[in-house]
């Protein structure tokens, strides 16, 4: 098999695969070269797989690089070639491309770069064009957003050579328009790519110290004396250049590369920018904008640019030393001056230096790397600007004005132009170049005026604050947002160009640039889902101008209302410091009368908090021309003129009674149903948007937007949060926010990426009680292996038959080959981790294991633990042992590992080691969750400790309520039992009851009578231990006791009753501490404050989703709420910021924060957080999680490395991804995983799908694809397994596309559901939907039949490939996914068994004793109409068999129901078919489910084993 290289971090950075729309009819002729994609387009037309075969390309591929043919010798030529006919653009002004996309796709396809470019590159003999080929290679990869550089690793030296020979390409070569965008594109890639070791020391030497000699003498000084720390590395680097012209070397620092390559990239950019981006049309043009013409691809080129030094800036790393070259050259000034930023045509350049402008001016000290509060940059800025007043009292007497001044008065733009306009020319010249040394006297700009004065008053004028910036930004979308394609692209962003908005890298400059940036993304995507929600609701209302010229409606919608009445009824001052308005309140009226009931309950049911959308309509009085419509925005076609947004406070009905109320205003007895259709919403409109609405009727003229409401719209529940998430980033803006400064650097990707390691951390705990973790003395070893185990007693003394419990002294350089930390060696920093040395030269020491006898937990069985019954592997343990230490501690948990196990094992050691702590559970879905918690409770943690928050708390499968009313409750009945046992506790020693009235009075009785009673035992039996029987005559609480199953004490042993008397003793000490707990419960009266109390006070383990934790984070913090530990499941698949906030869901103490435990769980090998909109995965990286990011930073992770889902064959289709993943000993010895799947040749197969009906992929509208064929196929499939006696329960069947699986759905519907033999499957759903749940048999089809589309994501394919347990059959084109490059690990060994279905057909029964190995006999079925064959004649047969147990049942005169005959003697079915058949009625939900919930193991228990979650 091909070597693989995809375990490091170098391969899943960005995986979201480019997509585009297909509109190809079946009847048009193949050309020699497809179409190419039109000029105004984003998306290039789609071309047909037998297009990619005809094509030229294509049969060049075959005949020099594909791994089928017998390749030539090299050609240079043929390579030339290539390039000047199918990869240059022409020169074309008005075309943005800088390459044409199918003719790149088609040669990436085929490999081009894998197969012919790298293995022939030489760095010597390698052309121009050879070169430049490879970058368009990886650029291509880049942009489809799969791994890059994986092919390079085989030949690290050789790609050093070619990273140097990008570097030198444009040396004494003139590159048009499109290569230097290309080229550039490329250097931006590479600057993406910084924990790519190969990448990284190549790159990053052109960002350090050494480009400061392309500085100007002024510029270099003042930044040395702004940074005399540098002075010392600038000598060492002066003292190298004098020693190698003392040798005689010619040094000549000046032609370095270090030196040169940024400045010329930053000349190359502005003689672009001034001279090629307009250019006068052949009549000798005007000079003035409207007559000029423009170049698109300089526009494109210069954007791209704008992207690169933002980058650069926005990465500590490579910001040091780059931005005083920015600063030097004046690009932003220059920018600002120039034509392309004020014309219509650079609206998104004009955005990136904006942008570019505010990361220059970022709030970080650049040396240190960090962070400045608001008072340093506020007293720099002070300090600066009384510097330059003294400057200008003592040397330009014209300026005496200026010196004198309050800087209140002149740090404003317009205030410093004005004073500094009295200079002439040469004056200002002189005291920008010379005196302030801003900019070199060299430099050309230096005539303009106009230049000068920007320099000056962008270098001395007031910043606005990143919390100002953010405090003055509406947390709600309008329409001037909405529907620009700079900030919020369509979905057929295709990576072609660059957009305004920040990318979520590795590194971030400071804890607000995270969160800003973070902000801004998220209020971004949920502005695009906003904006859909709105293209999909308001047109249903049918907008019309009626008689009296007003905008009327003559349809209705169920998400948009038309609005009867608004009117604002309240805004109040301004907070002290600010300009908005505190509040603005508002009244909205609408009527719900033309509402059906179900959607009428939907419009009621609307409460606090809930955030509606108040939009204006005012369509044409004629409609739209073609021609109109199909140049017209979507705010023109539906007449949109302003979106604001808004959030409810209360709602009434026509009475004015308050509908909804959960403040407590309205008693639930006093409740009533809402009357009439008229309903009233009382909102809060958002201050900041108010503040600018009114502010431009003031100033500008403005229409009053708050005067033109006419539609008000509503959203989903679950798809509404996004306010309380915003408000929740910029409330930690706000905030002085503290993370743990153990965790501070490594969260911003700087430093040492083990610091956070548990062996770094100081307060370890020494000793660990593992309680039931081990099973035996022999797991100890097992999972100690590289320490000589020494098990001892309490006492000291060694124990020759140790029994678990065990508790162990954890050393801090803990070692084993069961590589407790597989640190990445990708890592970025030389950092040793201590956990992996190799240790075989040492000796092995001693480990020291105590074996403790734990005390008599009581004499009745519920006082007996919980055990684990699960064996757990070296590895596991492992996790464990660092997630109960403090620090970070990261789990990769490959599909069937046993991740929950692990994790649930952790919160159990934690628990009982740590008793006062609280544990915070966060998990991305409340199905994960769930089985999380359900673990838990199986655990010997008290369920009094456990709480569930949000609302997926229903969904546990358990009697117990762990909601807060549900613990609540819990507490008050156990209260009422507890006191019950104290009364009786009275009884029995002659005391009155009545101390069990309360749980004050309770505990006085424990402390007067029961304490008391137990001391004065104790004492007596000091001096009796000599008497076997004294403990039975003397325990004072004998009678309490006498209803135990079994006889407390036998009389016969002094010390096995005495341990019996404590157990009792620990009974009773027990009751009084839980009754001392509900004690609180008895005081506080209100279900609020009990609710409060519990979460805040009394639970230990506290669990919720993400998205719970982001919305009530206010509520927490008001509320006091604290833990100490964080376990976050799934966290590969939670958003950035989602996985942020949990942490710092409580205030901090003393300035520092509470955190001590942060345990990370998932895969970033799997399916990342969901993202909508594709631009912000593609180009912004938003999909990429935390956890993943930590991977790709050379953070050390544990990585689970033994499966219990799958057969091993099965499993071998996805573990070449993971460093070592094995299988349990109970998959490969168990019998169950060895047999053959009935019916079937094979456990799993690749079935090869040819065109149905002359038809392989189709969409019937862009993105949304399906394959007839697949479908059907499969579905026979699903039949023919159903007719054989599966239970539909165990079949899934997946696709990678919404399409297919609506198409499939279809035909179940047609083929399946109306025979109750068959009925429907577990699922059928997508594969991202699957994510996190398994099945014994998978039908998977992959549905494209021209390109590979997003499967080329190989987190994709392992999700795909890992859901199954004995059976996956995959259906797809054969000659289309044996070509992919990232699929051939997993595609090798799917094709080495034929791609026809191979069947048993003589098998007739869902279960076989034969081994999974033997294929015989087999028949390989030809088709889709063979399968179809095989399939009606078996459900004819059965047909038959049931008529005639029918007709003999009506002869026999047995009562039978005519609806349903009996199926006893039916062939093949038996009673598993109904048994296991979901009712085709009920059951047609959205997942077609069978509620068969799943939950993952590692132990030894089959039966429990075959059931997991991921």
């Amino acid at each position: 098999m091909t070597k693989v290289y995809g375990t490091g971090v170098f391969d899943f950075r960005r995986h979201r695969v480019a997509e585009y729309p297909v509109t190809v009819g079946p009847d048009q002729p193949v050309p020699e070269r497809p179409p190419e994609v039109k000029p105004e387009t984003n998306v290039p037309s789609s071309i047909t797989l037998v297009e990619i075969q005809r094509d030229r390309l294509t049969k060049i591929a075959n005949a020099n690089w594909s791994k089928s043919a017998e390749k030539p010798p090299f050609s240079a030529d043929l390579v030339r070639e290539i390039y000047e006919t199918e990869l240059l653009v022409k020169e074309d002004g008005r075309m943005r491309r800088t390459v044409p996309l199918q003719r790149v796709m088609i040669l990436e396809v085929s490999q081009y770069l894998e197969n012919y470019l790298w293995p022939n590159f030489d760095p010597e003999a390698s052309s121009f064009e050879h070169v430049m080929s490879m970058i368009l290679m990886i650029n291509e990869k880049f942009r489809e957003n799969v791994a890059a550089w994986t092919c390079f690793y085989d030949r690290k030296d050789m790609f050093k050579a070619f990273i140097e020979r990008v570097l030198c390409l444009k040396e004494g070569r003139s590159l048009s328009i499109a290569e230097k965008t290309n080229y550039l594109l490329f250097m931006i890639n590479a600057f993406q790519s910084l924990e790519d070791d190969i990448v990284s020391k190549k790159v990053m030497r052109l960002a350090s110290l050494h480009c400061w000699h392309s500085l100007s003498f002024g510029r270099f000084q003042m930044e040395l004396c702004l940074n005399p720390d540098l002075i010392k590395k600038w000598k060492r680097i002066a003292k190298k250049a004098k020693e190698a012209k003392k040798r005689g070397e010619s040094y000549d620092m000046s032609i370095m590369l270090e030196v040169k390559f940024l400045r010329n990239l930053i000349d190359e950019f502005l003689e672009v920018l001034d001279s090629e981006v307009f250019y006068d049309d052949d009549d000798g043009g005007s000079n003035v904008h409207g007559f000029e013409k423009i170049n698109e691809a300089s526009i494109l080129y210069c954007e791209r640019y704008m992207e690169f030094l933002i980058d650069l800036l926005s990465q500590l790393p490579t910001r040091r030393y780059f931005k005083p070259l920015v600063a030097d050259t004046a690009v932003v000034a220059k920018c600002h001056l120039s034509a392309l930023y004020r014309h219509e045509k650079g609206k998104l350049f004009a955005q990136l230096v904006d942008l570019l402008q505010y990361y220059e001016g970022f709030e970080i000290d650049d040396n240190l790397g960090r962070q400045m509060t608001d008072d340093e940059v506020l007293q720099t800025h002070y300090e600066r600007f009384q510097a330059f007043q003294l400057l200008s009292f003592k040397k330009i007497p014209k300026l005496k004005e200026l010196a004198l001044a309050n800087i209140g008065g002149l740090h404003k733009r317009a205030d410093l132009s004005k004073k500094l306009s009295v200079l002439s020319p040469d004056e200002l010249r002189d005291l920008v170049c010379n005196k302030l040394k801003l900019v070199s006297t060299n430099d050309q700009w230096t005539e303009r005026v106009d230049f000068l004065i920007e320099v000056m008053v962008s270098f001395f004028e007031k910043q606005q604050s990143q919390k100002e910036a953010i405090n003055a930004l509406p947390l709600y979308p309008n329409e001037q947002i909405m529907w620009d394609e700079s900030l919020v692209p369509s979905i057929n962003y295709s990576g072609e160009g660059c957009l305004a908005l920040p990318k979520l890298n590795l590194q971030f400059l400071t804890l607000h640039d995270y969160l800003l940036r973070n902000f801004n993304l998220f209020r971004l995507e949920s502005t695009y889902e906003i904006r859909e929600d709105i293209q999909e609701a308001v047109p249903h209302l049918l907008a019309y101008i009626n008689n009296e010229g007003q905008p009327a409606f003559r349809g209705w919608s169920r998400m948009a209302v038309p609005i009867k009445e608004f009117k604002i009824t309240e805004v109040k001052q301004p907070n002290i410091g600010e300009v908005k308005p505190s509040s603005v309140t508002a009244e909205v009226a609408f009527s719900i009368s033309s509402y059906r009931t179900q959607i009428r309950s939907e419009w009621n049911s609307l409460k606090e908090h809930d955030v509606l959308f108040l939009i204006c309509i005012r369509p044409s009085f004629e409609p739209l021309s073609a021609d109109e419509a199909a140049n017209a925005s979507v705010p023109q076609k539906l007449g949109l003129q302003f979106v604001r947004g808004c959030e409810i406070i209360e709602i009434r009905d026509e009475e004015g009674t308050l509908m909804n109320d959960f403040t407590g205003r309205i008693k639930r007895d006093e409740w009533k149903p809402p009357k009439g259709e008229l309903r009233t919403v009382t909102v809060a409109l958002d201050a900041a948007q108010y503040h600018m609405d009114v502010s431009d009727i003031a100033e500008k003229g403005a229409e009053d937007v708050y005067g033109t409401f006419n539609i008000l719209m509503r959203r989903k529940p679950k798809e509404n949060n996004f306010k309380a998430i915003l408000e929740s980033i910029r409330d930690l803006m706000n905030e002085t926010c503290i993370v743990p400064d153990w965790l501070h650097d490594v969260f911003l990707g700087y430093g040492n990426p083990s610091a956070a390691q548990w062996t770094n951390m100081p307060d370890l705990l020494e000793t660990v009680d593992f309680k039931d973790t081990f099973l035996d003395e022999d797991h100890v070893r097992e999972c100690f292996a590289d320490y000589q185990v020494v098990f001892t007693n309490s006492d000291g003394t060694k124990n020759l038959n140790p029994r678990p419990p065990f508790r162990i002294n954890i050393p801090r350089n803990l070692k084993g080959n069961f590589h407790s930390f597989t640190g990445n060696e990708k890592s970025t920093t030389d950092s040793v981790d201590v956990a992996t040395e190799d240790i075989s030269d040492f000796e092995k020491e001693n480990l020291n294991v105590e074996a403790y006898m734990p005390p008599d937990p009581g004499p009745y069985p519920q006082d007996q633990p919980k055990q684990n019954s699960v064996r757990f592997t070296p590895i596991q343990v492992g996790a464990i042992v660092s997630g109960v230490q403090p620090g970070l501690t990261m789990v990769v948990g490959p599909p069937g590992t046993g991740k929950t196990d692990t994790a649930v094992q952790i919160l159990n050691v934690l628990y009982h080691n740590c008793p006062s702590q609280r544990t915070l559970i966060i998990t991305h879905s409340n199905q994960a969750l769930n089985d999380l918690f359900e673990k838990i409770m199986e655990r010997d943690v008290p369920a009094r400790y456990l709480l569930r928050l949000g609302q997926g708390e229903q969904e546990l499968a358990t009697d117990l309520d762990f909601s807060r009313q549900g613990r609540v409750n819990a507490m008050l009945v156990r209260r009422l039992e507890l006191l019950s046992e104290v009364e009786r506790l009275a009884r029995s020693l002659q005391l009155p009851e009545d101390v069990g009235y309360t749980c004050e009075t309770a505990g006085y009785f424990w402390l007067l009578h029961v304490y008391s009673r137990w001391e004065q035992f104790l004492a007596d039996c000091e001096k009796n231990k000599d008497k076997p029987a004294f403990v039975n005559d003397r325990f004072p609480f004998t009678e309490f006791f006498s209803n135990t199953p079994q006889p407390v004490f036998t009389g016969k042993s002094f010390e096995d009753d005495m341990r019996a008397a404590k157990g009792c003793f620990s009974h009773l000490k027990t009751v009084f501490q839980e009754l001392e707990e509900c004690r609180a419960f008895e005081l506080l009266k209100s279900t609020v404050d009990r609710a409060n109390h519990l979460m805040t006070k009394q639970a230990k383990i506290v669990a919720m989703t993400c998205t719970h934790a982001a919305l009530k984070r206010k509520d927490f913090l008001q509320l006091g709420f604290k833990y100490d530990n964080l376990l976050m499941e799934e966290s590969a698949q939670i958003l950035e910021i989602e996985t942020f906030i949990p942490m710092l869901l409580q205030r901090q103490e003393d300035g520092h924060a509470r955190l001590k435990r942060c345990i990370l769980i998932g895969d970033h090998h799997q399916l990342p957080p969901v993202v909508k909109n594709m631009a912000f995965q593609k180009y912004s990286h938003m999909d990429q999680s935390l956890f993943t990011r930590f991977v790709r930073l050379g953070i050390p992770y544990i990585e689970l490395n033994a499966q219990g889902r799958a057969r091993p064959s099965l499993a071998k289709l996805y573990n070449w991804r993971y460093r070592d993943l094995g299988d349990l000993h109970y998959v490969k010895e168990n019998p169950f995983f060895h047999k053959a799947n009935a019916g079937f040749s094979y456990d799993y197969q690749l079935i090869n799908v040819p065109d149905y009906h002359g038809k392989g992929e189709t969409a019937p509208s862009p993105w949304f694809y399906q394959n007839e064929g697949e479908a059907e196929y499969l579905v026979s499939v699903y039949i023919y397994m159903r007719l054989l006696g599966y239970p539909a329960n165990k079949i899934s069947i997946l696709t990678t596309y919404n399409g297919q699986k609506l198409l499939i759905r279809d035909v179940i519907n047609r083929r399946c559901a109306p025979y109750d033999f068959i009925g429907l499957p577990n699922k059928v759903t997508t594969v991202d939907k699957f994510q996190g749940q398994q099945n014994d048999f998978i039908l998977l089809s992959l549905v494209r039949t021209r390109f590979v589309g997003h499967l080329r994501d190989v987190r994709r394919l392992i999700v795909a490939m890992s859901r199954a347990r004995l059976g996956l059959y995959v259906f797809c084109r054969r000659s289309l996914f044996e070509q992919c490059y990232e699929l051939q690990p997993t595609f090798q060994l799917l094709l080495q068994r034929p791609d026809h279905l191979a069947l048993n057909l003589h098998e007739i029964a869902p279960f076989t004793d034969r081994p999974v190995g033997d294929t015989e006999p087999t028949h390989l079925v030809s088709g889709i109409e063979e399968i179809a064959g095989i399939v009606n004649f078996r459900m004819h047969q059965v047909y038959q068999a049931r008529m005639t147990s029918h007709q003999y049942s009506d002869v026999s005169g047995h009562n039978v129901s005519a609806a349903k005959p009996s199926e006893q003697d039916l062939p093949n079915s038996e009673k598993s078919l109904d048994a296991d058949t979901p009712n085709i009625i009920n059951n047609i939900n959205e997942d077609m489910q069978v509620d068969d919930r799943t939950v993952e193991t590692t132990g030894v228990n089959i039966n429990d084993s075959l059931h997991e979650d991921n």
